[in-house]
């Protein structure tokens, strides 16, 4: 079994300024995202209208995406479908192999990541740089994303500084950001002029023109695609929307849930290939068709990727991407990482305090909380629940359920908790208590509080004076 969320966010909660700096970072982000929310007073319709056009999508997926490979290809493009990861990695590989490219510049993409593109690439002496900024420096580091819009969020200046050292030679101590920043512009500069390929992701297909649009702030996917005659732009089949004019609805929602910007420095058009090129199209479903025919979790496919839900995440925020052990984390990545895998990703659904307040920012209102909720009562079903918390939850409800034992297990914790040496409570059997501390126990359980107060009751003094009036 793979470890559970909770066991690998131990890690990142040891260090408790870097947890703290990582809750309270994002947690900036989310309050931009509330003030340019608040600058439009269409917010709200927006978000009626983007949920609306993404179900109809899905309700018409399989015209749209017919429609999406005929005007694409009028345009010049050449579509590719690919069922899973394997058969992605295998089209991709066949485009490069066919072209003789071994360098090829990627710019960000967490379906190549989902599909773990690189290491398939690598494997078949093909380089592959990641040309976003900080997804280049958490492959410097080896490791993956830690969120799917701030890849490196969980490193400070002082990291990647030691990191570029290391990687880049710069000066030793460096941290200033102006100039790491200028040192890895040179160092992709470099990787962007020997590029042979260009490889990107893609926010939205549109059906109608069979064209695609990328957002980026760096402007990295389009140097990545404008040097070299070869374009690969892989896309997950739930990221079509019908008309050229529903962008606008999802551009305005964007960039504003992701970072508080009114929109993304670069959000770039492709129609076909350029001229002299070649645009190649992997259209991928990789157990989005299994997801789409859920009715309890078919909305998780109206996501955009702005990584709202994650920033606003008390959970998200105080463990950190790496403890969900999935390409999409938070709480968006706890529905669709099941959806894939339940066994090992049994633990994510639980990893949600069911506040609600991922389903608040969602620019496309999906219901996330609702659907981990979900999610709970299926892996409990499948049988896929660690022993300790199917048993404990078995008792809870044992508990809960019967009245004269609630109020037993009520006067037991109060009479005998609070006389317990502290080392009782916290230890390492109460995994609850290593962040925590029991509130104060009430002498009174609220029966015994509510049944003094009925007693002591005073009289309504208006009903007295108002007797002795009438008299």
């Amino acid at each position: 079994m793979s470890p559970s969320h909770s066991t690998l966010a131990d890690g990142f909660i040891k260090d408790k300024e870097r947890a703290r700096w990582h809750d309270q970072t994002l947690w900036f982000v989310r309050h931009k995202r509330d003030l340019a929310a608040k600058s439009l007073p269409e917010w709200e319709d927006l978000r009626v209208a983007a949920s609306a056009i993404k179900m109809h999508t899905q309700q018409q997926l399989a015209d749209y995406l017919e429609l999406f490979e005929r005007q694409a290809t009028k345009l010049g493009a050449k579509v590719h479908w690919a069922a899973d990861a394997a058969e992605h990695n295998r089209i991709v590989l066949e485009i490069l192999q066919s072209h003789g490219v071994t360098r090829l510049v990627k710019s960000k993409s967490m379906l190549t990541e989902e599909c773990h593109l690189n290491p398939h690439l690598e494997k078949h002496g093909i380089e592959v740089i990641d040309s976003d900024l900080g997804e280049r420096i958490v492959q410097m580091q080896g490791m993956p994303p830690s969120h799917i819009v701030l890849p490196a969020i969980h490193l400070k200046k002082q990291d990647i500084g030691e990191l570029f050292h290391r990687e880049l030679h710069t000066e030793a101590g460096a941290s200033d950001p102006k100039y790491l920043a200028e040192a890895a512009r040179q160092h992709l500069r470099d990787k962007f002029m020997r590029a042979q390929a260009g490889l990107t992701g893609v926010n939205f297909g549109i059906a109608e023109t069979g064209g695609i649009v990328i957002c980026t702030n760096e402007g990295n996917a389009d140097l990545g695609v404008s040097l070299p005659k070869l374009h690969i732009a892989c896309m997950g089949i739930e990221k079509l929307i019908p008309r050229a004019k529903d962008l606008g609805v999802f551009l305005r929602l964007l960039a504003r849930s992701a970072t508080g910007q009114p929109i993304t420095t670069y959000s770039s058009h492709f129609h076909g290939p350029r001229a002299g090129g070649e645009l190649h199209i992997v259209l991928v479903d990789n157990g989005r068709s299994q997801i789409r025919a859920s009715s309890d979790y078919r909305r998780s496919l109206n996501c955009i990727r702005c990584g709202a839900c994650m920033n606003t995440c008390p959970v998200y925020r105080r463990s950190g991407g790496y403890s969900y052990n999935s390409t999409v984390p938070g709480p968006i990545g706890s529905i669709l990482s099941p959806a894939m895998d339940s066994a090992k990703h049994y633990s994510l659904p639980f990893a949600c305090s069911l506040c609600g307040s991922c389903t608040d920012v969602c620019p496309v209102k999906i219901d996330l909380h609702h659907q981990l909720l979900t999610w709970r009562g299926e892996i409990g079903k499948r049988n896929q629940l660690p022993l300790d918390k199917k048993y404990g939850m078995k008792l809870a409800r044992l508990v809960l359920g019967t009245s004269w034992l609630y109020r037993l297990s009520g006067w037991l914790a109060r009479k005998i908790v609070p006389r317990l040496p502290r080392w009782m409570i916290y230890n390492r059997l109460n995994p609850w208590g290593k962040q925590r501390e029991l509130p104060m126990f009430p002498a009174q359980s609220f029966r015994e509080q509510l049944k003094d107060r009925q007693q002591h009751k005073p009289q309504p003094k208006s009903q007295t004076s108002s007797s002795h009036g009438q008299s």
